[in-house]
């Protein structure tokens, strides 16, 4: 393994432009021969897009396998790139919702979609003024892989807390404004946790729900986390901050005004989301069904 860990961090070393190459050359034999999920990806596609084309929906695919090609190769990137590479290629948008955050003296939960590339938001930490910055991460059945990519979301002054873990944290850290919580929040739920759903998309949806035990007992700010590709190897990211309809967020509301921006989001870059996800696999296991239509 130890070899395999320096093999890694020694091709991560290759500048962009040469891991582009090996990008390319993936998205050749997965595109026109191995069809990586090509199935899931388009039913994804068909069914969130019902209005579009088959010509559409197949544009959307290739753009796809594209920028997931590109995906791989900037997480390998990931393992070696410096604090100013990643500023250069990363730019954060609307800094000043984590000013007024401090200012405010409240904690921040960020929330993100799969939409590319959502591993390079980690060098905001050196960027904001909060002190504490904790990426949350799902265990994988790979020890090896688990123990990598957190030796990832650790860069630049990040500590990493597992999902399962991490509402703990939250409740019992001081909120005086100097954490911030970094959630991939559009999570599918595993099928034994699936107790809510809402329309997304055009489908049924299960939603993870776990930030919203906190919008509901704590004073928190949310955040959402808004991704674009400018063009390969640089990405803007815009923070819009989330307020809820009253005083205080009611049960949902985060998670339903989340949904929608992501939505908004994946509409206007639709190539940019990850297709490959089986997001709408447990449909049928949704007890709870949410057809309130939110507005942003």
């Amino acid at each position: 393994m130890n070899f395999l860990i320096k093999i890694l961090y020694l091709i991560s070393k290759l500048p962009l432009k040469v891991l582009y190459v090996f990008s390319d050359i993936i998205f050749y034999l997965n595109y026109y021969f191995i069809g990586y999920r090509k199935k899931v990806i388009t039913e994804n596609l068909v069914k969130s897009f019902p209005n579009k084309s088959g010509e559409e929906i197949a544009e959307i695919r290739k753009k796809f396998y594209l920028n997931f090609s590109d995906y791989l190769a900037e997480t390998v990137k990931s393992f070696s790139i410096s604090e100013t590479e990643s500023r250069v290629r990363m730019q954060h948008i609307n800094q000043q919702v984590f000013h007024d955050a401090k200012a405010e003296g409240k904690n921040i939960i960020l929330l993100a979609g799969h939409v590319f590339n959502w591993e390079w938001i980690n060098a905001l930490a050196k960027i904001i003024p909060q002190a504490h910055c904790h990426p949350v991460y799902r265990k994988v059945n790979s020890n090896f892989w688990e123990n990598q990519m957190k030796k990832v979301r650790n860069k630049f002054g990040n500590k990493a807390i597992e999902a399962k873990e991490v509402i703990i944290n939250i409740f019992r850290t001081q909120n005086n404004g100097d954490s911030a919580y970094m959630f991939v929040a559009d999570q599918t739920p595993h099928v034994s946790h699936v107790n809510y759903g809402l329309e997304f998309l055009n489908q049924r949806t299960p939603a993870f729900i776990g930030y919203d035990k906190l919008a509901t007992r704590m004073d928190l700010i949310f955040i959402y986390c808004e991704m674009k590709k400018v063009k390969r190897g640089y990405y803007q990211v815009n923070y819009h901050r989330i307020y809820p309809d009253g005083e205080k967020f009611i049960e949902h509301e985060v998670v339903r005004k989340f949904h929608k921006h992501l939505e908004n989001t994946i509409n206007k870059y639709p190539d940019n989301y990850l297709w490959s996800h089986r997001k709408w696999k447990y449909q049928s296991a949704i007890k709870n069904f949410d057809s309130v239509k939110t507005n942003l």
